[in-house]
């Protein structure tokens, strides 16, 4: 039996800090600016002294009552002074097993542990636990990467370039931010000299406001240009920071992926219990053949502002056959294409945006002349992301498809400007939907929508399939989706007489 490292008593006393609130109310009370304030409070501190214990032994019991048993078979933790609750948690069940050893924490010994199943619908850990190094080593005896059957593999490192490539593309919003940027130091410009303009034809007193303050638009558009770019400056070394030392090994049973500076974690990811794989790109990425390999298992990468990756950036190119067995495919294509005819389904929306946005411009600078320059450097900004997203739905048009080999399903899809190849086993599908608007009916195409289960289902559609293949993909996914089950049902029948 375990308990967890001392400082969860600070955590356990925190949830009673309320009860200080009976000390304020006394010191409040006896709020008295005088010679004799000093001795007053000195006279009635041992009952603030008293309530800071009260605290910290209600954290001490709290911390004495949780209790952790470890065994080939289960987790078992035990917490609670007048609610007892039990958590038994099955090694077979458990997804993902992480330890994060934080620096602040590890100087003490300290090690966060989450342990997360399948169960639940939200992305959160199903035990969450403050550790010492020899209770996490007991448990993670049950995840070792090791087998009998099969000799540990390790993929090769990334390369520093690489991680850099893959902080660089996945920090947030890069390009939204050189964006906002670039507006907001060229429309600072323009905006200043608009509104000088404006305001000196209105009165006398405008040069004096002027000065006062409308010279200041430029250096605030600066001010809050830099911000967003200091922002994505610490953005960029937070995720390198975070993905260097970046490792995988695996062997027929689990992953361990281990990777971080100033934060180290190991996940242990158990093979069976990946949902899919995501190979994902943007535009550039394409351009070059290049992927960033993610995985889907409860667990992993689900905190905040962590990606669920197994392979930072990797070229095409070198997805060889070493890393089928944990998955990982190269040179797939869809058996299903998209229909060259269908292309108003990609393009239709980033078309009619950047046929509309320079007449839209005409027709409110013709009522509104004195911002003609900040109404056509808006509507310039506006017209660049619409080409952009033509372009990408052009390559999503050309790329997207679906392919079914063995007991696996591939689909190629695009999502606003990202491209997504999804690979996952047929029997973690959840639904197959084959969707048709009035256009598509009279054209013979149909949108084919795949929902693959998680804690958060993953939907993928492909648009513009002929009605035929989208028909024929489910009636297909159908038929082996019921085979399959048939043969697990059989699986277990067989057990269970075995056991008998």
């Amino acid at each position: 039996m375990y308990h967890e490292h001392p400082l969860r008593i600070l955590k356990y006393s925190v949830k009673n800090i309320w009860l200080l609130i009976f000390p304020l109310i006394r010191n409040l009370r006896n709020l008295e600016f005088n010679k004799d304030f000093f001795y007053n409070w000195i006279q009635g501190a041992w009952f603030d002294v008293l309530i800071l214990a009260i605290i910290l032994i209600f954290g001490i019991i709290q911390w004495f009552l949780s209790e952790i048993d470890i065994n080939e078979d289960n987790i078992i933790h035990k917490e609670g002074i007048l609610i007892k609750v039990k958590t038994i948690i099955p090694v077979s069940s458990i997804s993902t097993f992480t330890i994060e050893s934080p620096m602040h924490l590890s100087l003490f010994g300290a090690y966060r542990v989450h342990c997360d199943t399948r169960a639940g619908i939200f992305r959160s850990a199903d035990l969450k636990l403050l550790l010492k190094k020899q209770v996490c080593s007991e448990i993670e005896k049950n995840f070792k990467v090791q087998s009998d059957n099969q000799k540990t593999t390790e993929i090769p490192k990334p390369s520093l370039f690489s991680i850099l490539i893959f902080s660089y593309l996945f920090s947030s919003g890069f390009s939204g931010i050189i964006y906002i940027i670039i507006f907001l130091f060229k429309g600072g410009d323009i905006a200043q000299d608009i509104i000088t303009l404006s305001l000196s034809k209105i009165t006398s007193e405008t040069e004096k406001l002027t000065n006062r303050w409308i010279i200041h638009i430029p250096s605030v558009a600066i001010v809050v240009g830099s911000f967003f770019g200091f922002s994505w400056l610490i953005s960029f070394i937070v995720n390198v920071a975070r993905y260097l030392r970046f490792k995988v090994e695996y062997d027929n049973r689990y992953f361990k992926v281990s990777h971080g500076i100033y934060n180290h974690i190991e996940s242990h990811i158990c093979f069976r219990h990946i949902n899919y794989t995501d190979y994902r790109q943007n535009l550039i990425m394409k351009m070059f053949s290049a992927v960033a390999i993610h995985i889907s298992c409860s667990g992993y990468g689900s905190t905040t502002n962590r990606l669920p990756v197994i392979i930072p950036v990797i070229l095409e190119k070198n997805l060889g056959k070493e890393l089928e067995p944990i998955k990982i495919k190269g040179k797939l294509k869809g058996d299903y294409r998209t229909k060259k005819s269908g292309f108003l389904s990609y393009l239709l929306l980033p078309l009619v945006a950047s046929i509309i946005i320079l007449p839209l411009f005409d027709k409110i600078s013709f009522y509104l002349p004195q911002f003609y320059d900040l109404l056509f450097f808006v509507s310039i900004m506006l017209e660049i992301p619409s080409l952009w997203l033509i372009i990408v739905k052009l390559a999503a048009l050309n790329t997207s498809g679906i392919s079914v080999y063995e007991d696996n399903i591939l689909i190629r899809y695009s999502k606003w400007t990202n491209f997504y190849t999804v690979t996952s086993p047929i029997s973690n599908i959840t639904k197959v939907e084959i969707q048709q608007n009035l256009l598509q009916k009279m054209s013979g195409l149909c949108s084919v929508s795949i929902s693959i289960g998680s804690e958060e289902h993953k939907h993928c559609m492909v648009r513009a399939m002929n009605i035929s293949d989208g028909l024929q993909i489910s009636e297909m996914l159908n038929s082996r989706i019921s085979t399959i089950k048939q043969i697990n049902i059989s699986e277990k029948s067989l057990d269970n007489n075995d056991e008998k």
